[in-house]
């Protein structure tokens, strides 16, 4: 059989005659043959292909269910709905930005060692330990300046808001705090060790402080003396006097006993911040300290005094500041949750969480767009979980807006004209009933039963 014209078969081309070498054609992964279908994406990774780095989120999840489950049959109390939802918030939304960023800092550190290295350290069993040791006393000192710093403060005490402790405080970490301290390791690849030693002891400094946010792990005897404990962390995350500005360490709690910033847990600990934030307001959590000192910098006379503040310690500020934009921005206080909404909020939270780790296991089977869209209709389902939280009214305009986000993200995997006009037009038909629809929505969530 005679292949088709402009095939490419070397048969049809003339003896004698090389065939001039011409690039594969992109291969096109359909999604659905009906209608007039457009291709996904070009060049699909192989079959399998999963970031199983994604695994982690369900096994965090398992240490958390473990211990919800034992503070239950205890009846320890370390548990609360709201404090738990709004860590996982904080937490789903670092994993959203690190997902959109992933190995940025990576080829930061690739670049710096490629390009400014004083030596060339090799991957020998002694650099590995010299490599811990480095990264641990680096995370002490960021660590340390991140409470004693006014502009890192105002990134970190996002971490310190919760006045629950358990393993869902964990994952109170935010964009600011991981590019701090991804910035204060870039040291490390111009003094010689390799990117790939670097980001190895970056996933187990991620790893291990999961584990000392709990109260169900007692002293651990002589662990205590160079280990970083749950009994050293609680005394690091409580607002008690004695605890303030203690046991930075991340692994080894020798830096604290080194530089005098040791403590040990003797009295019960209170868990959160000197000024109780008691708020579940997402924005209002992260921005609210830049607020204050942003405030604070404005009212200095001269840049000096501006720039002096702003490397100076939290106690610094104003502590009338906080209530005066409280006063302005925030419109009213936590309030019980009726159990409509209450069991509203947990299952969009769980399937919130689904669809993170759907999203981080898949990743690579995705266009940017459309990670760029998921990635959107998460943070937008993330805000508005805080909003309901708080029984904002402004929570209906934020689920039309999820709804908006969903169907673009459909019409970009599925891209078909009829689709596209029927989404539009439920949309539009949404938006004409929205009055009668938004005092249904709100008649379901705040029914008392």
């Amino acid at each position: 059989m005679t292949a088709a014209r402009g095939s490419g078969d070397l048969r049809q081309q003339r003896p004698g005659k090389a065939a001039p070498p011409t690039a594969p054609p992109p291969k096109k992964l359909l999604v659905y043959k009906q209608g007039r279908l457009i291709f996904l994406r070009s060049n699909p990774p192989a079959p399998m292909h999963f970031n199983y780095l994604a695994l982690a989120l369900p096994l965090f999840l398992s240490f958390i269910l473990i211990e919800y489950r034992y503070s239950i049959r205890k009846k320890k109390g370390y548990f609360r709905f709201a404090e738990t939802v709004a860590n996982l918030n904080v937490g789903m939304a670092e994993r959203l930005t690190d997902l959109l960023t992933a190995g940025s800092f990576y080829f930061l550190y690739r670049y710096l060692f490629d390009h400014f290295r004083l030596a060339t350290i090799p991957a020998h069993w002694a650099s590995w330990v010299l490599l811990f040791f480095a990264t641990d006393f680096i995370w002490y000192w960021y660590h340390r300046l991140a409470h004693e710093v006014n502009l890192f403060w105002a990134a970190h005490i996002v971490h310190h808001q919760s006045e629950d402790f358990n393993y869902s405080t964990s994952t109170r970490i935010t964009v600011f705090q991981a590019g701090i301290r991804g910035s204060f390791w870039a040291i490390l690849p111009v003094t010689g060790f390799p990117p790939e030693m670097i980001t190895t002891f970056l996933l187990v400094h991620g790893a291990y402080p999961f584990f000392t946010h709990t109260q169900t792990i007692g002293k651990l005897g002589i662990l205590e003396h160079f280990l970083v404990t749950p009994s050293h962390h609680r005394v690091h995350h409580a607002s008690n006097e004695a605890y303030l500005d203690k046991n930075y360490g991340d692994i080894l709690i020798i830096w604290d006993r080194i530089f005098g910033s040791f403590a040990r847990e003797q009295e019960p600990p209170v868990f959160g911040i000197v000024k109780p934030l008691r708020s579940y307001n997402f924005l209002w959590q992260h921005f609210h300290q830049f607020l204050e000192l942003a405030v604070a910098v404005r009212r200095e006379a001269g840049l000096t005094a501006k720039i002096r503040l702003l490397a100076g310690r939290p106690s610094e500020i104003d502590p009338r500041i906080r209530p005066f934009l409280e006063r302005k921005l925030l419109r009213r206080q936590p309030a019980p949750l009726p159990a409509g909404l209450k069991r509203y909020v947990f299952f969009q939270t769980a399937a919130t969480v689904l669809l993170l780790f759907a999203l981080l296991l898949l990743e690579h089977y995705l266009t940017r767009t459309q990670l760029l869209l998921a990635s959107l209709f998460l943070l937008v389902s993330i805000i508005n979980s805080g909003a309901l939280l708080e029984q904002q009214r402004r929570i209906f305009y934020l689920e039309l807006l999820r709804v908006l986000v969903l169907l673009l993200l459909l019409n970009n995997y599925y891209v078909n004209l009829y689709f596209a006009w029927a989404c539009l037009s439920a949309y539009l038909l949404l938006l004409a009933f929205h009055r009668p629809l938004r005092n249904r929505y709100f008649a379901l969530l705040f029914h008392p039963g």
